[in-house]
């Protein structure tokens, strides 16, 4: 269970184009509808939308923002109404990428992320053509300073998690846990007493695909910020390593 696994990775080179510009507003907005949309109103019993309030202010995000987000998930303005929908499509160099987004208006965001993808030397593919490269996980983040590596091992085990790493960045340990265990996992780490930063859904690659010169990786980079630039975008996966001395090449 120990060491750095191979999605710490891949998020540590794509947060080198998100630390650009940081998140948007919209973005947690959407994340807050759709997780009241799912689970309810009330924070204290929907953990999705507490971490996603949490997320929201701690961007210093307004809290007539937060309100508001909450009200459109819940559907109590009227005209408006949120759908989580996944669009699937490739890169660059066969590098496949899963987009998750928010949207009350299904055609809008599709003709956003369609273009996207053909502006960036990539296609857009139909739903199933890159979802069997993943598994869908449950991903919780507990700041490193509150246990030790071995510690965390032990209370991951205890906790029923499938995984335990460091972060990339070194800055947070990464427990992985089966999509419908998370909420159950999450919970036995706070009562364990340790303090859980994260809890979300995510997609992990099974297998990275190498990128091995600086050309390909910078259209790939490209179409990833592209895409999660959209309004409607809550999350961009994908499969793609770049190697260091191929990262340090490229001039985004």
């Amino acid at each position: 269970m120990a060491g750095h696994n191979k999605w710490s990775k891949v998020k540590h080179i794509k947060g080198v184009v998100d630390a650009k510009r940081g998140r948007a507003f919209s973005k947690l907005s959407h994340e807050i509808a759709i997780a009241t949309k799912e689970g309810g109103k009330d924070p204290d019993l929907n953990p999705r939308l507490r971490h996603a309030i949490a997320a929201a202010k701690n961007q210093n995000m307004p809290n007539d923002n937060i309100q508001r987000a909450i009200k459109k998930g819940a559907g109590e303005i009227e005209g408006v109404s949120y759908d989580e929908i996944t669009y699937e499509g490739y890169a660059a160099g066969g590098i496949a990428m899963l987009v998750e987004t928010a949207t009350d208006n299904k055609n809008r965001t599709a003709a956003a992320i369609r273009s996207a993808f053909n502006k960036h030397n990539g296609s857009m593919g139909n739903a199933g053509s890159v979802a069997y490269l993943f598994d869908r996980r449950g991903e919780i983040q507990v700041p490193l300073a509150e246990a030790s590596e071995d510690q965390m091992l032990d209370v991951a085990l205890e906790a029923g998690a499938d995984d335990a790493s460091m972060d990339a960045d070194g800055e947070v340990h990464v427990l992985l846990t089966a999509h419908e265990n998370l909420a159950a996992v999450a919970e036995n780490v706070r009562q364990a007493g340790l303090e859980v930063a994260s809890q979300k859904l995510i997609y992990v690659p099974k297998t990275s695909v190498a990128i091995e010169d600086s050309s390909t990786a910078a259209k790939v980079l490209r179409l990833y910020e592209a895409l999660d630039d959209e309004d409607d975008t809550v999350n961009v996966f994908s499969n793609f390593d770049i190697a260091d001395d191929v990262m340090a090449q490229i001039n985004l």
